[in-house]
């Protein structure tokens, strides 16, 4: 191994993602090796590890790359027999008692991107702890003599999951499912979710129209990202009467996001709310969301008696929070949910059952006209702000050491940490300054009852951040 081919793999909150030009054999050989040395670190020397792959050009050839890494190291490994969502992945590796999980996906990003996320035993996403071990133990595989080599075995890990997620849902909402009736129009993006939620959708009763459900590496040209300017097609065909509801999945499927005929793409943070209320009506529990994610999921849990968990922007530290509280439901408004008692993960095959079944009791719009008529109007913005990675620290530094008293008018009632500087107005209203994990830049966020009030607040944290910068 060179410091140079180790130096480019660096595992952020949801693995290491890397354009072509760096995730090359060599470096996920080097991560296959890792993950060999810190399990058999951790006791697990001599167990079966899954290797999963999403629908990218390559994954499935990574994936055995991995796969003979991990058996030279004298583990056994268990393959699917096709590109697979993340969420079935991880939910095998638990359910199953496996000693962990490599699953190459670089999920919502472009068709020259690849990536690679660790799960561990219990299934939820691997914390900094021991990603740092991982990369610590980065280095060229040195396999073991052959009669010592573990062995793969190549399954299908869809029909035991498809089974669990049509029990659960109609466990959790205290009722079993059945979607007779109603239309889903469901949008793979090209990804892995294809034959899968859909066929899970079928199954519980629904009528389907498909769209990006074939199979292309390319994803179209584009990113298989659940936003509204990438599913058009979806919102025409719900907004025109083809289908009573719409749902779209990522390139590896662990996040969803629903379309309306009312309000086309729903907004994940009205969606959370509204997964949540319904779930509250046949269980109770608390809930986790990131400093990020609307206080219209605080003022449901309020209106059930429950409380809420703010962490961290980044599923792992939602994860580990719903252990740390059994929490019922956890999410962030990028369109990641995950229910504890199913996986401590992001599923976005489980959530649209989940939303479809809520849907065709009664509809999400009339549902989120409820919440926002019994607890007001929501808005929410975001702009960032140019800064280099070396000044992050020392900007959130000086803005620690300067507080302001009030922002737009309002004075500033508390300050949270979790991430970051949350400012809570007197009126309300909300402000974070955050640094991006990603991109050499400072985000802000803000949330008020009107998009002008949100604007004005936007304006106002630029204009406290920018000159520290």
């Amino acid at each position: 191994m060179t410091d140079e081919q180790a130096e480019a793999i660096a595992f952020g909150t949801d693995g290491w993602r890397a354009t072509l030009d760096d995730f090359t054999d060599e470096r996920v050989r080097m991560v296959g090796q890792a993950v060999a040395t810190y399990l058999s670190e951790a006791g697990h020397d001599g167990e079966t590890v899954a290797v999963g792959y999403d629908a990218r050009d390559h994954s499935r050839g990574f994936a055995e790359e991995l796969a003979r890494v991990l058996c030279g190291n004298g583990f056994d490994v268990l393959l699917p027999d096709r590109d697979t969502p993340t969420p079935v992945v991880a939910w095998t590796v638990r359910e199953r008692g496996l000693a962990g999980a490599l699953m190459v996906t670089a999920s919502h990003n472009p068709p020259e991107y690849n990536g690679v996320k660790f799960v561990p035993s219990d299934g939820a996403p691997a914390l900094s702890d021991v990603t740092d071990q991982v990369e610590a133990a980065l280095a060229t595989p040195d396999p073991l003599p052959d009669e010592e080599w573990g062995s793969v075995t190549e399954t299908d890990l869809l029909g035991d999951y498809l089974d669990h997620a049509v029990s659960f849902v109609g466990d959790a909402r205290g009722e079993a499912v059945d979607l007779d009736g109603l239309t889903v129009a469901y949008d793979a993006m090209h990804g892995s979710g294809r034959d899968v939620t859909d066929r899970l959708l079928e199954r519980a009763g629904a009528d389907l129209v498909r769209l990006r459900c074939e199979t292309d590496p390319e994803f179209g040209g584009g990113a298989p990202e659940p936003v509204a300017e990438r599913v058009g097609d979806l919102i025409e065909r719900v907004q025109s009467g083809d289908a009573d509801f719409g749902v779209v999945n990522d390139g590896d499927a662990d996040r969803v996001s629903v379309v309306t005929p009312e309000r086309g793409f729903l907004d994940p943070n009205l969606f959370f709310a509204a997964v949540y209320d319904d779930l509250l009506t046949a269980d109770e529990g608390d809930v986790v969301r990131t400093v990020s994610t609307s206080s219209i999921v605080d003022r449901v849990a309020q209106a059930h008696g429950q409380s809420v968990h703010e962490t961290a922007v980044g599923f792992k530290y939602v994860a580990e929070a719903m252990a740390e509280h059994d929490a019922l439901l956890g999410g962030e408004e990028s369109g990641g949910f995950g229910l504890t008692a199913h996986l401590r993960n992001k599923d976005g095959v489980l959530l649209a059952l989940l939303a479809a079944a809520a849907d065709h009791d009664q509809s999400l719009d009339d549902r989120v006209d409820a919440l926002l008529a019994e607890h007001g109007e929501i808005h929410q913005g975001r702009v960032s702000v140019d800064c280099p990675d070396d000044r992050k620290a020392g900007v959130l530094a000086d803005l620690e050491a300067d507080l302001p008293g009030s922002v737009a008018g309002q004075s500033v009632d508390s300050v949270s940490t979790v991430d970051g500087f949350k400012m809570t107005l007197a009126d309300g209203t909300w402000l974070l300054v955050r640094p991006s994990g990603t991109e050499p830049k400072l985000r802000v966020y803000a949330e008020a009852g009107s998009s002008e009030r949100v604007d004005e607040l936007l304006s106002a944290g630029r204009d406290v951040v920018a000159p520290l910068v």
